[in-house]
């Protein structure tokens, strides 16, 4: 264990957490919602600290970041726990685990270690994801100012539910986030995720203000954020809040969990999202989860800048100094030019 940062110490051995929206109020021997920070003797410690339950390699464009060091990798690492509890959690075996297993597991990995192993692969990021990467902070803290050091980049993929004075403590290290704007109905929000939709909208706008490159992911799930009113919310909300060089991925859903009873979303309802995103402005749209392409084109002139095939990089065409090729209109993002391509051959 290890005493966590980022709280308070109140009265009555009581601690309040300021790591994520929830500020869980915890007394002495509880835990907060996240089930992995737990109050012992008027002192909250971590209790995943130094436990990755997972550590891979994966495409950058699995996180998904599609305008972030395209074509390279990242050693992505989690640990168990989570502050929410989606009906429709893809990783709930280890997101819940603690919430339903009562068990914390996972192999001790020290964050040097971590940034050695990512050296070793030639990655070119470390990515905090599979579970909430904010409710193991202290670990990803570590971790990410290390690899820094290293000359590596850091990445959350995360449900944008940290405060504000986290995002202050960590954005001199954290340099890109895939952010999921689950829905655009608090109630929503609410009933299925157990948060607030607020804070999420504030930690978006937040890292925007800190120069964390952003892109945002929505699953779209049939008969809960499927209305054409709601997708123009938060389509309107990227564009408008954002910027409309923000990507936005519509994602499609699979039943899981506990969501089983519901069907795959329809291919013309990730078509209509897709349109009405156009329709607001945004230059990158990107469905996921369904077959196609899934392509960055030029927004003025239309030209192929990098063409995909899943996970893979066919064709990159993108000058230098991260512009067009054409007509030489700014691509918005970050190594947009670098000349690593998953081994496929770039056009520069």
């Amino acid at each position: 264990m290890k005493e966590a940062k980022l709280y308070e110490k109140l009265p009555e051995n009581k601690v309040r957490c300021h790591l994520c929206a929830h500020y869980c109020l915890i007394a002495e021997g509880k835990k907060g919602v996240c089930q992995v920070r737990e109050n012992q003797g008027g002192t909250l410690y971590t209790l995943v600290y130094g436990r990755a339950i997972a550590a891979h390699i994966d495409p950058i464009e699995k996180k998904p970041l599609m305008h972030f060091y395209p074509g390279t990798t990242a050693y992505s690492v989690a640990t168990v726990g989570c502050n929410f509890h989606c009906q429709w959690c893809q990783n709930w075996d280890i997101s819940q685990m603690v919430r339903e297993r009562q068990l914390i597991m996972g192999e001790e990995a020290s964050p040097a270690q971590i940034v050695s192993a990512a050296k070793r692969a030639g990655c070119r990021s470390l990515a905090y994801t599979y579970t909430e990467p904010t409710i193991f902070f202290e670990y990803a803290y570590d971790t990410a100012r290390l690899a820094h050091e290293a000359g590596l980049s850091n990445v959350y993929v995360t449900n944008g539910y940290m405060t504000a004075e986290m995002l202050d403590a960590f954005h001199p290290y954290l340099d890109a986030a895939n952010v999921d704007l689950k829905a655009f109905r608090d109630s929503t929000y609410q009933k299925y995720v157990g948060a607030r939709l607020q804070p999420v909208l504030d930690a978006l706008k937040k890292m925007k203000e800190l120069g964390i490159w952003v892109e945002v992911t929505t699953l779209i799930i049939p008969g809960i954020n499927d209305s054409d009113e709601e997708l123009r919310d938060a389509a309107n909300f990227v564009a408008n809040e954002l910027g409309t060089e923000t990507p936005w991925h519509i994602s499609r859903f699979f039943p899981t969990y506990k969501m089983t009873n519901l069907p795959r979303t329809p291919l013309e309802t990730l078509r209509r999202a897709q349109e009405i995103g156009q329709e607001t402005g945004l230059r990158y749209i990107f469905v996921g989860n369904a077959p196609g392409e899934a392509n960055t084109v030029c927004h003025k002139c239309g030209k192929m800048l990098i063409r995909r095939s899943g996970y893979l990089i066919l064709e990159k065409n993108i000058q230098s100094d991260g512009s067009c090729p054409k007509c030489g209109t700014p691509v918005a993002g970050t190594g947009l030019s670098d000349e690593y391509t998953n081994g496929m051959s770039s056009v520069i």
